[in-house]
């Protein structure tokens, strides 16, 4: 498995340092609200449920958007780790990431403009399980750090345009 990872991440580094208008991707993710706060979210071939808590007035039916960007971030370092161990040789057993965030529901709920409606800090551990060296873990975080997409996104952001399409609901033709 190393190996053909390995082999992977080599050819694609070399793809794309070739060319690096192949390296250019657009991900989509596309969801519809179904009934309460349930909406249903389709990524490539993949679906699944984000939903509230019955707390917050959902049917907790799936994981909310703010419990998914915890999962984002924690598998991405996951996955980032992997791919950098496996690249740079160092051996390494598992990985497991950990991550707590911190939200005041007042902001969400517009009890105070003042209070940010999103995460207020996130803090977490990544468990590994390694016989390598602590220097060279040490080097392996900071090139997953450097380089993990997710955590790119949640502290530097991004920019993000939104637009409204407007549409009229569909009445009966009358009789």
């Amino acid at each position: 498995m190393n190996e053909e990872l390995r082999k992977v991440i080599a050819d694609t580094q070399a793809r794309y340092k070739a060319d690096p208008t192949e390296a250019q991707v657009t991900f989509r993710s596309e969801s519809v609200l179904q009934s309460g706060l349930q909406s249903h979210v389709s990524m490539r071939d993949h679906k699944l449920t984000v939903d509230e808590p019955e707390v917050l007035g959902g049917k907790d039916t799936g994981p909310n958007p703010v419990e998914l960007i915890l999962g984002a971030l924690g598998s991405c370092q996951e996955i980032t780790y992997r791919a950098y161990a496996t690249a740079l040789g160092i051996p390494l057993d598992e990985v497991s990431v950990t991550l707590d965030g911190d939200i005041d529901l007042r902001g969400f709920f517009g009890v105070d403009d003042s209070v940010r409606p999103g995460y207020g800090a996130i803090r977490g551990t990544v468990h590994l399980t390694s016989t390598a060296p602590e220097a060279d873990l040490e080097m392996l975080r900071g090139a997953v750090n450097a380089h993990c997409p997710v955590l790119d996104i949640l502290t530097k952001g991004v920019p993000v345009d939104l637009q409204l399409d407007l549409r009229q609901p569909v009445t009966a033709a009358a009789e």
